[in-house]
């Protein structure tokens, strides 16, 4: 997984009665974009180290838009 500033984290949750959790990338923290990121999630603007795990992918700004 890759991202650079300005992407979005999304990630999936398992059960039903929750949406995905959106986050701005803020700061990436690994070498050639690579996790860990620095995220402000959407829903509560807190801002998180973040390691994303299997049930995470990265949208860019234009991809995020587009799937609105």
């Amino acid at each position: 997984m890759k991202a650079q500033p300005g992407d979005w984290l999304i990630v999936e949750r398992g059960d039903v009665d929750h949406h995905a959790r959106r986050g701005r990338i803020e700061e990436v923290r690994g070498p050639d974009g690579t996790p860990p990121f620095v995220v402000q999630w959407s829903d509560s603007d807190h801002t998180v180290l973040v390691a994303p795990g299997p049930d995470a992918h990265v949208l860019t700004e234009a991809e995020a838009t587009k799937s609105r």
